[in-house]
């Protein structure tokens, strides 16, 4: 994926950074399309977003209003010389969509996660020879091979104009986000692909219209090339996820207030600071090769006794009681409590290897 477009192909519009692509979750009637739009338009948004078929978790929720939905994003084109764009997620998505003229189309994190389902809109695709942009979201799932895999099968198609949008993965339980963000981990993607486009998407991040503005500074701040933000006219009356939709008027606001950091000055502080990191980072690894050579010792104190490798009481305590202290440090004990699992999985795996060796 090297010679990729941009995915604007406008010059008014591909100049813009950050590229922000704003509207409704759901398109559910003409006059909220054309309301939100006016609203967007006024304020520089040049890229129109609307769901037209909803793939909902369970059945029996508003799963969209499929093709009269296509005929609203023409309206809103028309009255506002804004760029549309919209998710598919089957073969006939692709095709209505392309027959209704949307200029980018997206593709969500469940229709990612199946590599059947990303194949046959590849194929849609390419029997169509498409000059379309399209943006994939990250899968449910924190998979990064499984998000470039799928992207991959967009460009093998001809696609060009291709990006990435991560919007966070699924955690069981309650957090203070919907969807983890685990930046790593679109980090990463950039690192591998420095010039695929990457957007963020902090509505389905946070799932708290309040979360919007902090998640979508903390994405400028690590070098993301834009934002899709769920904008409604009237959000406390959506029919789909209006507890993270916001007005085009706090939109705006939330635009004005982002600061938008240069990346290419690098100061002298910042390169003895990065030393610093550096020279911690050995230190981490120095310490934790010390605990590990504890842990092999401590595997074969339990295999001359007989006992088990993984002992719950004593886990579960250092669970508790590290995370606590790292709360107290300023840390998160989510943080903590995903360290601690991969120095305990590592220590197990050390000292199973010690049962196995019958030498000693």
């Amino acid at each position: 994926m090297k010679d990729l477009q941009p995915i604007i192909l406008s010059e008014c519009c591909s100049l813009l950074k950050p590229l922000i692509i704003a509207g409704p979750c759901s398109a559910e009637s003409e006059q909220q399309m054309l309301e939100t739009a006016a609203d967007l338009a006024r304020n520089g948004v040049k890229v129109f977003r609307a769901g037209i078929w909803k793939p909902r978790t369970k059945p029996g929720g508003f799963e969209g209003v499929g093709l009269p939905g296509l005929e609203w994003l023409k309206k809103v084109k028309q009255a506002t010389g804004m760029l549309t764009a919209t998710e598919v997620a089957t073969r006939q998505h692709v095709s209505d969509a392309l027959n209704a003229g949307v200029d980018i189309l997206w593709i969500g994190a469940r229709t990612s996660a199946n590599p059947f389902a990303m194949q046959e809109i590849a194929d849609a695709l390419q029997e169509r020879n498409a000059d379309v942009a399209v943006l994939v979201k990250n899968p449910v799932n924190p998979d990064l091979e499984l998000w470039i895999g799928a992207m991959q099968r967009i460009y093998n198609a001809g696609i060009r104009r291709l990006g990435a949008i991560h919007r966070g993965f699924s955690a069981y339980g309650k957090h203070l986000y919907r969807n983890m963000p685990q930046w790593h981990i679109p980090i990463e993607l950039r690192r591998r692909y420095p010039q695929l486009p990457l957007i963020c998407d902090p509505s389905h991040i946070g799932g708290k219209r309040e979360l919007v503005a902090p998640l979508s500074q903390q994405a400028m701040d690590m070098g993301f090339d834009g934002l899709i933000i769920e904008s409604h006219c009237d959000p406390d009356c959506a029919l789909s996820d209006k507890s993270q939709q916001v007005t085009p008027e706090v939109l705006n606001f939330i635009l004005n207030t982002i600061v938008l950091r240069d990346s290419v000055i690098t100061t002298e502080s910042l390169t003895l600071l990065r030393q610093q990191i550096d020279q911690l980072d050995n230190e981490l690894l120095e310490v934790l090769n010390k605990r590990m050579r504890v842990c092999r010792e401590i595997g074969q104190f339990k295999k001359e006794h007989r006992m088990p490798v993984v002992q719950i009481g004593r886990h579960d305590e250092i669970m508790q009681s590290r995370a606590h202290l790292a709360e107290e440090m300023g840390m998160s004990p989510d943080f903590m409590r995903t360290v601690l699992s991969a120095i305990h999985e590592e220590s197990v795996r050390q000292q199973i290897n010690i049962f196995n060796d019958r030498t000693r």
